[in-house]
């Protein structure tokens, strides 16, 4: 099979392809892995390949599929995981240079989950230092360089998931996962001009990831697709005793029993006037295709200072999970110049400031949750720019009003929201559309997005590398 068709090749399509002989798990392990040694790490988006581990896997799901024993969708299917997350024997480095040998002899569960669901992991994915935690002002963040960006090689992936941005946007990779605790998800995905979903918070497990902000970590998929979203995210989904805050209930995939139009959506007002004019553009016109299936009505979000107080929590959460850290200097051997004092600020967070900002939070989450129910989702542009040169700091690019406000109040109150491509802007960068959802609303989101992708082509462009 040419090089081009099996790199952008869906989950599915990559399955059939399996399962009729036309090729095997160990070939496509190998094939991946060829093009993550070459592409991927051009794009700065490899940190360690797991090759003697991914052949092994691979062997097994060959044996297995074989001998009749089918695992379900991701069977045989190569996948990269963001270097936060434990690979047992593997080297998980937090993107940072003083932990590049740092190991752990277990993985983490969301790795567990794929392996037992027949799933090849061949690498772990470039990721900003400590997720960004650190307040990261520029590309250069990382141990492994700048993310860039398969769609401009002179623009950065984005952050902090950079890594499965480039090299599912790339071809490196079938699909990634990837972490979002305000934007990790949803701005590498628009970025690099793939889907990626980030989940209701609990729905997936947390443990043997790096801890940033403990209430507002999320794990999530990052693919070709939503429906390549959905099938990984059943995969991964569930509660889990190591990780107290998951959620009592499963995730089950259904596309089937979702409709296909009819939808009331939600057009979120204001904030147009901070994005580019191709991000403006483009949204306007997938609203046009929104509405051949939709009902579209204008909303506005509850009042509350979201930015503010998602800023607040996650400065003190990072300071705790990382004070340790603070105090013994290690952090003096991180890339970016910033991230090494960037972390002090947030030990001198006030409780009552901390206490105050969680009150906050929990009457914007009863307000967005009243503000949803009345809609299958809300929809904005996922960022309010195209990706920034390599060569200039963010605020100096898309300026101090950079995040958008669904951003900060989906991720503040929890809630699932997927990015998905809907054209380019300057410098022939992608944009991504955002769709966003009650809490627990996964399989409606998904709808929507599918509905939507059956209208366009983006999610199928391939750049130009």
């Amino acid at each position: 099979m040419a090089t081009r068709e099996f790199a952008y090749l869906s989950i599915r399509e990559l399955g059939k392809l399996l399962r009729s002989g036309e090729t095997t798990p160990t070939e496509l392990a190998e094939y991946f892995i060829d093009r993550l040694e070459t592409v991927g790490r051009r794009l700065n988006a490899v940190v360690t390949i797991t090759r003697e581990r991914a052949l092994r896997e691979a062997r097994l799901a060959e044996a297995e599929l074989a001998s009749g024993l089918d695992r379900g969708p991701l069977h045989g299917i190569p996948y990269g995981a963001k270097d936060l997350l434990a690979a047992a024997g593997y080297p998980t480095t937090w993107g940072t240079e003083p932990l590049r040998e740092q190991r752990f002899d277990f993985d983490a569960t969301v790795v567990a989950r794929l392996r037992d669901a027949g799933a090849v992991l061949i690498a772990k994915l470039g990721t900003v230092e400590l997720a960004g935690g650190m307040g990261y002002e520029q590309p250069n963040a990382s141990l492994t360089g700048p993310g860039l960006n398969p769609w401009n090689l002179d623009a950065w992936s984005g952050g902090s998931s950079s890594g499965p941005g480039s090299a599912v946007g790339a071809g490196a990779v079938p699909f990634a996962l990837g972490s979002e605790t305000w934007g990790s998800i949803l701005t590498p995905s628009s970025y690099c001009g793939i889907s990626g979903l980030r989940p209701t918070y609990g729905r997936v497990s947390r443990f043997g990831a790096m801890v940033l902000s403990w209430t507002l970590d999320k794990i999530g998929p990052m693919c070709r697709s939503a429906d390549d979203c959905g099938l990984v995210l059943e995969a991964i989904a569930g509660p889990d005793p190591n990780d107290p805050s998951t959620l009592p209930e499963g995730f089950r995939y259904r596309p089937e029993e979702e409709p296909a139009q009819g939808f009331r959506i939600g057009v979120l007002e204001g904030s147009l006037d901070t994005v580019q004019p191709e991000v403006r553009a483009n949204f306007e016109a997938a609203l046009g295709v929104l509405d051949g299936f939709a009902r579209l009505e204008p909303v506005t979000l509850p009042d509350f200072p979201y930015n503010e107080a998602a800023r607040l929590i996650l400065s003190a959460e990072a300071a705790s999970a990382f004070e340790e850290m603070l105090d013994s200097g290690i952090l003096m051997g991180l890339t970016a110049p910033e991230d090494r004092t960037g972390g002090y600020a947030g030990l001198t967070i006030l409780a009552v400031d901390y206490l105050r900002a969680m009150r906050i939070r929990r009457q914007a989450r009863a307000a967005l949750s009243a503000l949803l129910a009345r809609y299958d989702a809300i929809v904005h542009p996922a960022t309010a720019v195209v990706a920034s040169p390599l060569s200039m700091r963010f605020d100096d690019y898309a300026g101090k009003g950079r995040r958008l406000p669904l951003g900060s109040a989906g991720n503040l109150a929890g809630l699932p929201a997927i990015s998905v491509p809907n054209g380019f802007g300057e410098r022939g960068l992608p944009t991504g559309l955002q769709i966003v959802g009650a809490a627990g609303s996964e399989n409606r989101l998904l709808a929507v997005a599918r509905a939507y992708q059956a209208r366009t082509d983006w999610h199928l462009r391939r750049p130009p590398l």
